[in-house]
């Protein structure tokens, strides 16, 4: 099991802008006393994902020097506006030619989901043709796990703030669902009404 799951790298979108936080980006949102995005990719290595690439957009250049990301693969998205479809593109881009069988993507913004879930939905993965995802009372979320075989499909698919909605909704008997409600919550950090969640 072990081999395989080094096979899965762990996919870390962190590119928004926060624009209803008054164009704060996310990734630099306070959380026990660090940047938002060492908390994300933490939670990726300890659910079990050695390999971390982490798709950066809005205030790029200030994450690169604020936030302490050792050992991560940083993709710029440039077209980090037009939303997450972008960051996915660019980030399963980046996968390309690493010998990475899949890719378990999660986003910056949901604290609420930690290493158990990450755990778990990696646990689903058996191959390049793998479809997984983590669920809460039976409604899918993150994280994701698409296998290499999906790839091409995701990308050709993924637009706006969509990100892969479509593919997994054309390919739903594919996808296997893993219960992750008693483990994690999959709040998004999106108004300030939201930042209540981060300490």
């Amino acid at each position: 099991m072990t081999e395989n799951k080094e096979q899965v790298a762990g996919l870390l979108l962190a590119a928004g802008g926060g624009r209803r936080l008054g164009g704060r980006p996310k990734a630099l949102l306070s959380h026990r006393g660090r940047p938002l995005i060492e908390h994300a990719v933490d939670v990726l290595r300890s659910g079990g994902c050695t390999r971390v690439h982490v798709v950066l957009g809005a205030e790029a250049a200030a994450v690169r020097e604020r936030a302490v990301l050792p050992g991560c693969v940083l993709v710029d998205n440039p077209e980090w506006e037009t939303g997450m479809g972008g960051s996915l593109r660019a980030g399963l881009a980046s996968l390309a030619g690493t010998g990475a069988r899949a890719a378990l993507v999660s986003l910056v913004d949901q604290p609420g989901i930690g290493p158990e879930a990450v755990a778990r939905v990696l646990a689903a993965y058996e191959s390049a043709a793998s479809l997984a995802s983590a669920a809460y009372d039976g409604v899918r979320g993150h994280p994701v796990l698409f296998g290499a075989g999906h790839w091409a499909g995701i990308t050709a698919t993924a637009t706006g703030d969509r990100g892969a909605r479509a593919y997994l909704k054309a390919h739903e008997d594919a996808v296997t669902l893993v219960e992750c409600g008693d483990v994690a919550q999959a709040y998004d950090i999106d108004t300030e009404g939201d930042l209540i969640h981060l300490e």
